[in-house]
């Protein structure tokens, strides 16, 4: 989830990058750089860092010019480095492009142009786009970029610029977003609207497959086969502040959003679409070490902690191997039975998460091999580990995690079904299966989230209460225990999750008349348990609401007080989807209790100290 931007203009065009990268720095704070045309050609400076270690190296060495290209790095492919930041550019210094996305076969391409001759100097995915350009250009920038854009599978937002013809700034879009500032005689392009905003409200938004071509005087749109499109120009009526949310009133909701593009994100290069099959080519672990695992331990903490519940579920249900759950503050004080046949999976959102981090060393002075599941490439848990998931949620703003967990259950996914697809637990129709039901994930959720409004509605009703309860069976008592951390994190009313079969051994003495119950209903195998427990609740005056699949919703509501009905999943699968009708009660409970719904007092977004 990187940030770019660009402009053609008469303006200081250093200044108009710089300032629109600081509007995108929450996009990827890895580095950032630009590349300008100067009086002496096409110049970059870039840094590792912040976008300050940037302005200081530019500062004594400014980059004058007339139009350019900027970058903001969320590292995905290679480590921050100076040489792994963005714009780049091919061998003879011609072609610049910064991208935001991923290209799925960047390593076959790349094998292919070092035949021909090509050198590469960075580990990055996107460096190959500007050697592809430069092969295809005959004279006509356009052109090149639509057949480079041939050759490659993924998602991007590019930003192109050749100092063959220094007046055109070419952009596309494919999966990643993009939009297109118009002003006067200046134009400019940005991944998201405050990037501009200060220089412009007039915009087209780019649609997927479309590209547009930019000179000081003109927009030109058109589709990447060159076909030319008439569109409606908008005018942005928000203000600054919202703008960098995206039109949202905080973060977390923004973020909430963000979710389905998270999921595909993910998902993205991990599916062979002609096998069916889970391929991660970042790991490590060879068949052999798979097939001896023993058990597995899943490390972490918070939020971390209860996908690692679900991530247990995933992977014993898949690959039939014991698994265990450890809060990673206590794992070190436990004395914990590790082998050299145990995988120790460390889970941080961050990275930097020190009881997690300290617990990774443990396991491996242990003899343990350690998979750590993070967000962020170039974090100390990323670094240390032996083996690296990278979810690609892209930063998160709010405290409270939305996106960051729901992308670790992605990553559970893909992960359990490797396992299972190296130890033969699952056959090839069984993985195939799960994987087609992964890939509607971000359609069900987007269409959850379009029934937001039934969710706000009884998040109001319960604003009011100080005490309530979530229950669920099986996986759905993994995710109400995050429903209720959510709660509880940003709304500060008091909640408690529990498995629904245990509240006859002591906590149904807490249930009195009208206090609100949650329970979560997508578990098929234990539907009727679980009815049958809604029922004691109800028996005591509970007040229950039941979050399940429609075709569940009618015959639930003779047992419960209200029904949310959300899209059908497999049931392995299902707390993608639950998830976000739980995430989306604690924000709007806080937000009817008017407390500052991204920053909950007491909480900081990285717990960096024991």
């Amino acid at each position: 989830m990187c940030g770019i931007v660009g402009y053609i203009g008469d303006q200081n065009t250093q200044e108009v990058l710089i300032d629109g990268l600081k509007k995108l720095e929450y996009r990827g704070y890895d580095s950032a750089g630009i590349a300008v045309f100067t009086d002496s050609g096409l110049q970059i400076a870039k840094a590792k860092g912040r976008l300050a270690n940037l302005e200081a190296k530019l500062d004594g060495a400014p980059l004058l010019g007339h139009a350019g290209i900027g970058h903001t790095r969320w590292a995905t492919h290679g480590k921050p480095s100076d040489e792994n930041s963005h714009p780049h550019m091919d061998e003879s210094q011609k072609f610049s492009v910064v991208h935001n996305g991923i290209i799925e076969n960047y390593l076959e391409l790349k094998e292919e142009l070092i035949s021909e001759g090509h050198t590469f100097i960075s580990e990055t995915d996107t460096e190959i786009i500007s050697h592809l350009i430069a092969r295809e250009y005959k004279g006509d920038i356009v052109k090149a970029v639509q057949k480079a854009i041939t050759f490659m599978r993924g998602a991007f937002a590019l930003g192109v610029l050749t100092e063959h013809e220094p007046n055109k700034l070419v952009a596309v879009r494919q999966a990643s977003p993009l939009v297109i500032g118009v002003g006067e005689g200046e134009n400019f392009i940005g991944s998201d609207i405050p990037a501009i905003l200060k220089y412009t409200r007039n915009v087209f938004i780019l649609n997927d497959g479309e590209m547009a071509v930019l000179t000081s005087d003109a927009v030109e749109l058109m589709t990447i086969e060159g076909q030319f499109i008439s569109r409606e120009m908008i005018h942005v009526e928000w203000d600054a502040v919202t703008a960098e949310k995206g039109g949202y009133e905080h973060f977390m909701l923004k973020e909430i959003h963000e979710q389905p593009k998270a999921y595909r994100d993910t998902m993205l290069g991990r599916i062979d679409k002609e096998t069916k099959k889970v391929v991660l080519p970042e790991l490590k672990l060879t068949e052999e070490q798979i097939k001896n695992i023993r058990n597995i331990q899943i490390v972490a903490c918070g939020t971390a902690y209860n996908a690692g519940l679900i991530g247990r579920t995933v992977i014993e249900s898949l690959a039939r191997i014991p698994v265990e759950n450890d809060v990673a503050s206590e794992y070190r004080y436990r004395s914990p039975i590790v082998t050299p046949d145990t995988l120790v999976i460390v889970v941080s959102q961050s990275g930097e998460t020190a009881d997690t981090l300290a617990a990774l060393r443990e396991a491996q002075a242990n003899g343990a091999h350690v998979l750590a599941i993070t967000n962020v490439v170039g974090s100390s848990i990323a670094r240390d580990a032996d083996d690296v998931l990278v979810t690609l949620a892209g930063p998160e703003i709010a405290v409270a995690s939305t996106k960051a967990y729901s992308s670790q259950l992605i990553a559970f996914y893909l992960f359990g079904l490797y396992l299972a697809q190296v130890r033969g637990t699952q056959t090839d129709e069984q993985v195939a299966h799960v994987l087609a039901a992964m890939e509607s994930l971000p359609e069900q959720v987007e269409e959850m989230l379009g029934k937001a409004d039934a969710i706000k509605t009884y998040a109001e009703q319960i604003a009011s209460h100080k005490h309530l309860f979530f229950i669920g069976r099986g996986q759905d008592y993994a995710v109400v225990q995050e429903g209720s951390l959510k709660l509880k994190e940003i709304s500060y009313i008091h909640s408690e999750a529990y498995a629904a079969g245990e509240l006859k051994h002591g906590t149904l003495a807490l249930i009195e008349d009208g206090i609100p119950v949650i329970a979560l209903v997508t578990q098929e195998s234990v539907l009727e348990k679980t009815v049958s427990n809604i029922k004691e609740v109800k028996a005591r005056g509970g007040d229950v609401l039941a979050i399940t699949y429609e075709e569940h919703a009618v015959e639930l509501l003779k047992s419960v007080d209200q029904v949310f009905a959300i899209p059908k999943t497999l049931p392995i699968l299902s707390a993608a989807i639950s998830v976000v009708a739980l995430q989306l009660l604690a924000y709007y409970a806080s937000l009817a209790l008017g407390h500052d719904v991204d920053k909950p007092r007491n909480l900081a977004k990285s717990v960096t100290v024991e």
